[in-house]
């Protein structure tokens, strides 16, 4: 993806699996433009059986309107990995042991989308969307769907990271991560994950 260029402030541009219902299944990446010389916010969010608040948000370490970059989701029945040019900036486990509800048991379709949020996505909503700049563009390309390799070997189903992908992991949160769900005193969410990893 390459995204909108300039004053964004009030776009988001989105990639995202969805499932269907009311107690649909998501995993979203979702861009917060931003005016321009700003950088952008990923923001992040897991949905399982209609409920989320389970959101995370990122400043990139690089200007995502310059150039295209890889933005991909490894979904399989043990953990979530969110990755940006293969760094992993996100993981969100499968603890249905001690009752969190998992994404497992629906079918999802990718979408993707650009939209007007300027009631929430630049600085909650303060700065709003300057429609003198519009249209507004992003870019999509080369989107690919892995279920198995030339051999028929299915490795995405067990798919984790390695000493190398954990220390990327840690680099990302300690450094460009701007909210943690589980670290907002305000909102005091009561996910049962939040009390047994860091690196949700």
């Amino acid at each position: 993806m390459k995204l909108v260029p300039g004053n964004s402030a009030g776009t988001v541009t989105t990639f995202y699996l969805t499932s269907q219902g009311n107690k649909h299944d998501e995993i979203d990446f979702e861009f917060l433009g931003n005016q321009s010389g700003n950088p952008y916010t990923l923001h992040t969010n897991v949905y399982t059986q209609g409920q989320g608040n389970r959101e995370q948000e990122f400043r990139l370490w690089f200007d995502p309107t310059f150039k295209f970059h890889t933005y991909s989701v490894i979904w399989n029945p043990q953990r979530i990995i969110i990755l940006v040019d293969n760094i992993p900036i996100r993981v969100f486990s499968n603890l249905e042991a001690i009752g969190v509800p998992y994404p497992k048991n629906q079918s999802m379709k990718i979408q993707a989308s650009l939209w007007d949020a300027e009631d929430w996505a630049t600085q909650g909503g303060k700065v709003k969307t300057d429609w003198s700049m519009a249209p507004f563009t992003a870019y999509y390309r080369n989107f690919s769907a892995l279920t198995t390799d030339s051999s028929g070997f299915k490795g995405w189903l067990t798919q984790d990271l390695d000493v190398q992908g954990r220390k990327l992991l840690r680099w990302v949160q300690k450094y460009h991560m701007l909210y943690n769900y589980c670290a907002d005193r305000r909102r005091r969410f009561s996910h049962r994950e939040c009390t047994r990893s860091r690196f949700l």
